[in-house]
């Protein structure tokens, strides 16, 4: 008998990747490297530049080896959404939607970070970053755009799979200290002072940039007495929009007519004589008056967030719910035209507050590029919580009541300043 010949041990299936930005102190690298051994794969680290400074960006090149081409195309596809991208550059590959609504089966996936395609040899931003989305190609102009899936149309170019497609994420997220912006991490227990600051700080920087500043408000903001508050923020200019819904706008109109919210007197905690009828009687007045507008206008509508915005031409959308009672004239019944409104107005946004509302916030955050500053404050850490697992990962939470945040918030934004 012959010996029968060994068959020789399959090689590895092998990808050169590299990463860029600030991946250390970002905690970047680290991630990938545990994504590639999670998923059974194997790497080594070719080369590493480490910036020496805190503005100075790093770099990092890999080589990750797995046992099947399947298992390497599993911790490619891991490693992509963190910044890993393959070091040969290929053009990206693109399908024309076969059907209105609906994306091609192997679309690629958006996320919140900065984005870049490569299309004819160049690198292109994609345009109105926004996470679960596709990016839509202009062939001719060599440009490219996040994309909704109710906005697809046959015969859109989509961009297909993950080839000639950078995520950045240690790019787009904003660079933070331990000190200078807290972790998002959710805690009763956080020192709310120091946080306040902090965003009291940010929001500062933000209008000294001349961005804009994003409220995303929920009633809770009336029912704790925080009406005068938010009235101060945009009398100072630090609030330039307004997100919300049909409640937080009936009862700031409520307590300007009746004095109450949900019928409790926001004097005496008490509440008032056929109280419960006052949030219907508000909304009835401003639909037959035309709109909150029109009731501002009118001299009806003397107080409160909605006739400050008014007064003050602060744009705001009112985006409606099946629970709504009238609803007030200017709120958005078609949830996809709210998204729509929504989308078109957080252009030029640099930081957004989100107070008291979880069903908000979550939309608002799925909507915002990573590169927006996120503060939430909510009496509920699971509303802060749920944003970071949503992918808002930039969101920084206070687990409080609002009254004594916005009351702290407005305090630290008075000073030191003359407006």
């Amino acid at each position: 008998m012959t010996a029968s010949t060994p068959t020789p041990a399959q090689p590895p299936y092998v990808e050169s990747v590299e990463l860029h930005g600030h991946i250390i102190d970002s905690l970047i690298l680290p991630k990938v490297l545990d994504e590639i051994l999670t998923r059974g794969g194997t790497f080594a680290i070719k080369e590493v530049q480490i910036g020496q400074r805190q503005i100075d960006p790093s770099h990092a090149r890999l080589e990750v080896r797995a046992a099947t081409a399947r298992q390497l195309e599993e911790i490619l596809a891991a490693i992509h959404d963190h910044g890993a991208v393959p070091t040969v550059d290929q053009d990206c590959r693109w399908e024309l939607a076969d059907l209105d609504g609906a994306f091609p089966e192997n679309f690629y996936s958006t996320t919140n970070y900065r984005t870049q395609v490569r299309l004819g040899g160049e690198w292109i931003e994609v345009e109105d970053q926004e996470m679960d989305c596709g990016i839509l190609l202009d062939l001719k102009e060599k440009a490219a755009r996040c994309v909704p899936m109710a906005h697809v149309r046959k015969g859109d170019p989509i961009v297909v799979g993950r080839q000639g497609l950078r995520v950045l994420p240690a790019e787009s997220a904003p660079r933070q200290s331990l000190f200078e912006f807290m972790s998002s991490a959710v805690s009763s227990e956080k020192p709310k002072g120091v946080t306040v600051r902090e965003i009291a700080a940010s929001m500062k920087r933000t209008k000294e940039a001349g961005e804009k500043i994003l409220a995303v408000l929920g009633p809770a903001v009336v029912h704790t007495g925080g009406v005068g508050h938010i009235c101060e923020l945009i009398r100072r200019g630090y609030l330039n929009l307004l997100f919300a819904g049909n409640a937080l706008a009936t009862h700031d109109i409520e307590q300007a007519l009746y004095g109450t919210s949900l019928g409790v007197s926001l004097d005496r905690g008490l509440p008032a004589d056929e109280g419960h009828e006052h949030h219907l009687r508000a909304i009835n007045t401003i639909r037959r008056l035309g709109g909150i507008r029109a009731a501002v206008e009118k001299g009806v509508l003397r107080s409160g967030i909605m006739y400050e915005c008014v007064r003050r031409q602060i744009p705001f959308i009112l985006a409606g719910s099946i629970r709504d009672d009238g609803p007030l004239p200017e709120v958005i019944t078609d949830v996809l035209v709210a998204q729509d409104a929504m989308r078109e107005k957080i252009r030029g946004v640099g930081f957004c507050l989100m107070v008291a509302t979880m069903l908000h916030s979550i939309a608002v955050g799925n909507l915002l590029p990573a590169w927006v500053r996120v503060a939430c404050v909510d009496i509920n850490p699971a509303t802060v919580t749920k944003l970071a697992d949503r992918g808002s990962h930039q969101t920084v939470g206070i687990v409080t009541d609002a009254e004594p945040f916005l009351r702290a918030l407005v305090h630290e934004l008075a000073v030191g300043s003359t407006s």
